[in-house]
């Protein structure tokens, strides 16, 4: 493992159960400097297109080459993002012949949905209910009747 890898580690060590999610408790000075590295991969769109075009990929993984031809850049610039997500730990790859093959790592991607997840059962707060990005694909709140 390169040291410049995320390893997201539990409170008793073990790899992958990082935190309480961020609605339930304040991050530590430490997991907010691990965390940072894999939202700061996932802040850039070509990054961010990049590892949807590998999540979604029927099979569960794409080659290098399938994933150059739709963007305008030239193989080493996209060698290098998928290098930052590589390192962030939200996907994995292996080389095989002249190609590399890509694949999610859904541990990762898992432990980010619930560290931005409210606990179950807890509705969300009157202030938070009305409020909402308007993010094409994501639905908005639903709206409560009586403020309607």
């Amino acid at each position: 493992m390169s040291n410049h890898e995320l390893v997201v580690l539990g409170p008793s060590g073990e790899t992958g159960a990082c935190c309480p999610g961020l609605l339930t408790a304040p991050l530590d000075e430490d997991q907010a400097f691990e965390l940072a590295k894999v939202f700061k991969a996932l802040g850039d769109p070509v990054r961010l297109r990049l590892l949807s075009m590998v999540a979604s990929r029927a099979g569960g993984e794409v080659c290098v080459c399938d994933l150059t031809p739709a963007f305008d850049l030239s193989q080493p610039t996209i060698s290098h993002h998928l290098k930052l997500l590589r390192q962030a730990g939200l996907i994995d790859c292996e080389r095989r012949g002249t190609w590399v093959y890509y694949w999610l790592v859904p541990e990762t991607t898992d432990l980010l949905a619930s560290l931005l997840t409210r606990p179950a059962g807890e509705p969300p707060t009157e202030r938070n209910a009305t409020r909402h990005l308007a993010t094409p694909g994501l639905p908005a709140p639903q709206e409560d009747a009586a403020h309607a």
